[in-house]
């Protein structure tokens, strides 16, 4: 590794961390990203399994209709030249079900579709579904950034912060099938009842109700396009680079230790791992134990059950929306699943591929688990570089679960088991070891209407070249960490004028 002093030190090569680094090497700065794995891109990592592709963590994204925000934001970073996306369905790219009932509720793309595709279904809920529209878009205006407007803060007015999203949906209709499809993909953003802001609902849905694509062959081409850009700027990038240590004087970071002891020097700082992670590495006592303990108490979001399905050739035609299932009504409850019950639930994606439009060759399910189910594993690291030996035991519970959530998905494709040419199990210690979310937490900390500033992070920590950036910062998903990667580099750059250079570069 060079020895020389760089400009921006940037920890984790996630969406964040590249994003950062873009920005930053188009203005000249000398860029160093630093990731501990093999793989660049966290959420944006794919598998290959049998020759079929899988996503880790970035299944479609919302936002990319022309003029809307992230397409801008994404032509600016060069990106939306170069991806390969397929357009969702129009009338139905969420697909809802419930129980053993054959009925389905769909979201359609646009709020025009949305609104007619839902009133179809909920007629004498008319007034309640334009109402839920017309909010979500309001809420929306209120956070500058998300609409690439300047404003110095996040958001305009923190009263947005302290509302419920489940009280919000029990205010707004006292049709409860209704409140439930208008929150059952909560697990986009680890929705609990009883602390999930109605902001993060509005932020996170209103991205894919504006205009829904899927990533062909994956999401990795995000990361890809965007390093090598940055190397092509002169920013480097080095893979199994491990910091353990930020190395700060009186007032500064000056270095970052890597675990096999080297040191990289550096001017400025940015973080995109958990706030966890990165305090564990800070010793200076500018960082107070008030803070400290602020951050460490925050809860974390849930974890996932991982089942990514290798298909037979030719044997389930593709389907050109998402599936959200739930086997009781309250989509709200699934977080809080008993293991007895397990799996209450799933989230379905069918796996966007360049050589077969008709026929899917995989899919991947998502299902909620606790940390907790396999902390007795937790000492154990699998990556890449170094596979890790779990045991039997670990294999059974994986084997165990995975034969249950297909057994549940079998109610909907009755014949599933006879389509799988193979298929492949990640528990909570995998997204921990591969994304480095320290308990394998889908979305960073939750955020909670009932103390909002609690999690609601700014970039700037109490060492002035130290910078935060990620999902923790805003919110979740490939949107909000677009948006939080800006805020970040306008720190640096200035607000005003960074927006500006965006919508210069986008509009050309």
């Amino acid at each position: 590794m060079e020895e020389n002093i760089y400009d921006a030190v940037i920890i984790g090569s996630g969406l964040g961390g590249l994003l950062c680094g873009k920005i930053l090497s188009d203005e000249g700065y000398k860029v160093c990203i630093l990731e501990k794995n093999n793989q660049i891109g966290g959420s944006l990592q794919i598998y290959v399994r049998d020759k079929c592709i899988f996503d880790s963590g970035v299944h479609y994204i919302g936002g990319l209709e022309q003029g809307q925000p992230l397409y801008q934001y994404f032509k600016y970073f060069g990106l939306m030249d170069k991806l390969k996306l397929k357009r969702m369905d129009d009338l139905g790219f969420e697909e809802i079900s419930f129980g053993d009932e054959t009925k389905k509720y769909y979201y359609g793309m646009g709020y025009e579709n949305f609104k007619k595709v839902l009133i179809a279904d909920f007629p004498e809920d008319r007034k309640a579904i334009e109402q839920y529209a017309n909010d979500m878009v309001r809420i929306c205006s209120n956070f500058p950034l998300y609409n690439l407007e300047y404003g110095e803060d996040l958001i305009n007015g923190t009263e947005q912060l302290s509302l419920s999203a489940k009280e919000y949906f029990e205010q707004l209709t006292s049709n409860k099938r209704l409140q439930n499809v208008l929150a059952a993909t909560n697990i986009l953003y680890a929705g609990v009842g009883d602390k999930s802001p109605l902001y993060v609902h509005a932020l996170v849905v209103n991205s894919y109700i504006v205009s829904s694509y899927k990533l062909i062959n994956g999401s990795s081409q995000i990361a890809n396009i965007l390093a090598n850009s940055i190397k092509k700027n002169g920013g480097k990038i080095y893979k199994y680079a491990h910091v353990v240590e930020i190395i700060t004087n009186d007032e500064l970071a000056e270095a970052v230790r890597l675990k096999d002891g080297q040191i990289i020097k550096g001017k400025n700082f940015i973080s995109n791992i958990d706030p966890k992670e990165l305090l564990k590495m800070v010793h200076s006592p500018k960082i107070r134990p008030i803070y400290r303990n602020r951050v460490n108490s925050i809860e974390s979001t849930i974890s996932v059950f991982i089942l990514n399905i290798v298909l037979k050739k030719n044997a389930l035609l593709y389907k050109n929306s998402n599936v959200y299932h739930y086997q009781t009504g309250d989509v709200w409850e699934q977080v809080h699943y008993k293991e007895e019950n397990w799996p209450s639930s799933y989230a379905l994606f069918y796996q966007a591929c360049s050589t077969d439009d008709k026929y899917a060759s995989g899919i991947s399910l998502m299902s909620y688990m606790r940390y907790e189910e396999v902390a007795q594993w937790a000492d154990s690291y699998n990556t890449i570089a170094q596979k890790a030996e779990r045991g039997a035991e670990y294999e059974a519970f994986k084997k165990d679960k995975a034969e249950k959530l297909l057994d549940l998905l079998e109610k909907k494709i009755p014949n599933i088991r006879e389509l799988i040419e193979s298929y492949y199990a990640a528990t909570p210690l995998t997204v921990r070891d591969y994304i480095g979310n320290g308990d394998g937490n889908l979305y960073g900390g939750l955020k909670d209407f009932n103390n909002p500033l609690k999690s609601f992070f700014t970039p700037r920590t109490k060492i002035t070249n130290l910078l935060l950036t990620g999902q923790n910062l805003h919110m979740h998903g490939v949107y909000g960490v677009t948006v939080s990667a800006v805020k970040t580099c306008s720190e640096l750059l200035g607000m005003e004028y960074l927006v500006n250079k965006i919508k210069q570069v986008s509009q050309t």
